[in-house]
């Protein structure tokens, strides 16, 4: 569960074992190509739900380097191909859900992608002296005074979300944004109170960096903490990493008043996983995306070997 690289992440390692997976991902994004398409033809927001697709695709390379092809100039530029072609099959079958079956069998991908809600949301926080609205706006934005975020108008949760949640073994949330791609997952009604009555083991991956102004002064205990409330339930497991990165990466990331996530002193060994998780290979981002993008990600194996370990 979540949106964006975290989720393209977690499934590009565990799509290599003969696990069945399910995909529940965030409606709430605005920014970028996505925040184009859906303002202007009034589509539901294909880019995270994209980056799943591609994570569970067994089409070959050149199909996927397709989808995730950015025009690099014109009326087109900085749109990735595949959010148009999601919007496109939007547009032709009438249902977003529809076409997320479609493109699932044109990437021929093992497993599902289910959007949380059918819904046509944004996100909102409210602070102490002003609201911010939508999910682009917020994730550059300092919330300090938060007072409360929600989705408007409120959303209810897709039917195929719920039963994917009440048929899980696992349930990975993790790792991703944290106000912008975790939480509005939390926020459609009928999610966490699914979350709350699983059986399945809990698990739950820290994000590798804090976000200045958003989560800047979180430690792994109070990022699993701060998820536990928007859930209303405890995790079993808790994934974090224990290896510094480069630091010249980490210089870039200070620039933006980001650093690295602290491990508390004292944390439960049986709830709590250590471990070296920072993924040597720099991501090859497109010149032409209009988002920043995260240079220091997970390893995808190695969060596969632990998450497997632990179900």
């Amino acid at each position: 569960m979540g949106g964006g690289t975290g989720t393209f992440t977690v499934l590009s390692g565990l799509k290599r074992y003969p696990l069945d997976l399910s995909a529940v991902v965030a409606m709430a994004d605005d920014g970028g190509s996505t925040g184009v398409l859906r303002d202007e033809l009034g589509v539901l927001p294909p880019g995270d739900v994209r980056q799943c697709l591609v994570a569970l695709s067994s089409s070959d390379k050149l199909m996927r380097d397709l989808i995730n092809y950015r025009f690099a100039n014109g009326h087109f530029q900085g749109h990735s191909f595949g959010n148009l072609l999601l919007s496109a099959l939007e547009k032709v079958t009438g249902s977003f859900d529809q076409a997320v079956e479609k493109a699932s069998d044109i990437l021929r991908i093992h497993g599902k992608v289910i959007p949380a809600t059918l819904d046509k949301v944004r996100l909102v926080a409210d602070l102490k002296d002003r609201k911010i609205v939508g999910e682009g706006n917020i994730s550059q934005s300092d919330l300090n005074g938060l007072r409360k975020i929600y989705l408007s108008p409120k959303a209810k949760a897709n039917k195929k979300a719920i039963e994917a949640i009440n048929s899980a073994d696992a349930i990975i949330i993790g790792p991703g944004n944290f106000y912008s791609s975790l939480i509005p997952n939390m926020l459609v009604s009928g999610i966490p109170q699914a979350i709350k009555k699983s059986k399945a083991a809990k698990i739950y991956i820290c994000n590798l960096m804090t976000k200045s102004g958003q989560t800047s002064d979180f430690t792994v205990k109070i990022f699993s903490e701060k998820i536990e409330k928007y859930l209303g339930c405890k995790l079993n497991y808790v994934i974090f990493n224990t290896k510094i990165p480069d630091s010249g990466l980490l210089k870039k990331y200070s620039l933006e008043g980001e650093k690295i996530t602290i491990v508390d002193k004292e944390l439960d060994g049986k709830k709590f996983i250590g471990a070296d998780l920072i993924s040597r290979k720099l991501p090859d981002l497109s010149k032409q995306d209009l988002l920043k993008r995260t240079l220091i990600r997970h390893n995808p194996d190695k969060l596969a070997k632990i998450i497997l370990k632990l179900i």
